[in-house]
């Protein structure tokens, strides 16, 4: 079986960082989706594309992983650019070169 590691990115309902400090193992799809042909929902074959495990750290994830014998990929998490900022910075008189 195939997993795949990674620290997924916020929710767009969220507008801090609160609870994203946790890695998601996820298992690859087996079988291809299809439309079910009585409702027309899609299904799958396998069950276990919709189990998501959470841990506290990537390498708890990894050692889970490497545990029960599955093949992985860690896709490592982006980190975010901030510039700080003030609110006095809104009404700074900057050159018309520096706006960009």
């Amino acid at each position: 079986m195939k997993a795949r590691i990674f620290k997924p990115a916020k929710n767009a309902m969220q507008s801090g960082r609160g609870n994203s400090g946790q890695w998601l193992l996820e298992y690859e799809l087996e079988t291809a989706r299809r439309p079910e042909p009585l409702m027309g929902w899609t299904a799958s074959g396998d069950t276990l594309n919709s189990v998501r495990m959470k841990f506290d750290s990537k390498e708890a994830a990894i050692a889970f992983a490497e545990n029960k014998g599955l093949d992985f990929v860690v896709n490592d998490e982006h980190l975010r650019k901030t510039t700080p900022r003030t609110y006095l910075d809104n009404f700074k008189y900057r050159p018309f070169e520096e706006e960009k």
